[in-house]
């Protein structure tokens, strides 16, 4: 039996949770903790319902801890994009993966990669040639073993 399991709409809170954790450790050093509680209320019922649909563009898996009942150590969460074709991918479907997190106790475990495969799994079953992400120094080891490569990007963002 596998650790990993499709994240659900009780692991809402958890799974906000450990997106901050990965949020804080993106951006240690920056004052994240007094923001955090005002976007998790607000976040909570939008994540509840994308997390409440089984066939929807959106999935999170992630890895009970057995010690704490209702608590999470690790996610990953993915989403399924539409973009125009091109040559090496007609159909326009890209994944995006973000929000890869463990908590500070249990890593080392391979919960990480566990998650990603998963996930990777989950885009191959719909069709996805192309699976992107955003990758700190610390995890480009785990996604490189995993197939990943580093690619010139020039993304740009506009915020509002």
């Amino acid at each position: 039996m596998s650790l990993v399991r499709r994240a659900t709409v009780d692991d809402a809170p958890e799974v906000l949770r450990l997106r901050q954790v990965m949020i804080d450790s993106v951006f240690a050093g920056a004052d994240t903790a007094a923001a955090a509680t005002q976007w998790h209320s607000a976040s909570l019922p939008t994540l509840r319902a994308r997390l409440a649909e089984p066939d929807g563009d959106f999935v999170a898996f992630v890895v009970d801890r057995p010690e704490r009942p209702g608590a999470l150590a690790a996610l990953v969460a993915g989403t399924l994009e539409y973009r125009i074709g091109r040559a090496d991918n007609p159909h326009g479907r890209v994944g995006h993966v973000f929000s890869v997190a463990t908590d500070p106790d249990a890593r080392r475990r391979g919960y990480a990669r566990a998650c990603m495969e998963e996930l990777l799994q989950w885009f191959r079953e719909r069709g996805v040639p192309h699976v992107d992400l955003n990758a700190s120094a610390q995890a480009e080891p785990l996604y490189t073993s995993l197939g990943f490569t580093r690619k010139p990007d020039p993304s740009m963002r506009l915020t509002f």
